[in-house]
C-alpha cells in the first residue's frame, strides 16, 4: 500500500475515532446529568472512550508519524463536526436554566 493511501485511511480512521469519542461524550453528558449516579456514567464512559481511542491510534499509526498526524487531524475534524451537530438552538441558549441538585441537603 502506498504511503498516500495509508495517510488517507489514517485520516478517515481518526475521524471515526473522533466521532465515537466526542459522540460518546455528548451521549454521556445527556445520560449522566439525569442519572442518579452520574459519577459512574462519567468515569465509566471516560475509561471506555479513552481505551478505544488510544487503542485505535496505536493500531492505525503503526509507528508512522505521518499517519499519526493524519489520524490526529481526522480526530480534531470530527470534534468540530460533532460540536456543530450537537449544538443547542439559539432559542434554547437564552432560556432559563433549571438547576438539578444531586447532593443531599444538610
Amino acid at each position: 500500500m502506498s504511503e498516500a493511501v495509508a495517510v488517507t485511511l489514517a485520516l478517515g480512521a481518526g475521524g471515526a475515532l473522533g466521532a465515537v469519542f466526542f459522540g460518546g461524550l455528548w451521549w454521556t453528558i445527556r445520560k449522566g446529568v439525569a442519572s442518579r449516579r452520574p459519577a459512574l456514567w462519567f468515569i465509566g464512559s471516560f475509561l471506555v472512550r479513552m481505551s478505544l481511542t488510544l487503542a485505535g491510534f496505536f493500531i492505525v499509526t503503526g509507528g508512522s508519524w505521518k499517519r499519526l498526524a493524519a489520524c490526529l487531524a481526522g480526530f480534531l475534524l470530527a470534534r468540530l463536526i460533532v460540536t456543530w451537530l450537537t449544538r443547542t438552538p439559539e432559542a434554547d441558549r437564552n432560556a432559563p436554566v433549571l438547576e438539578v441538585h444531586h447532593a443531599p441537603r444538610a
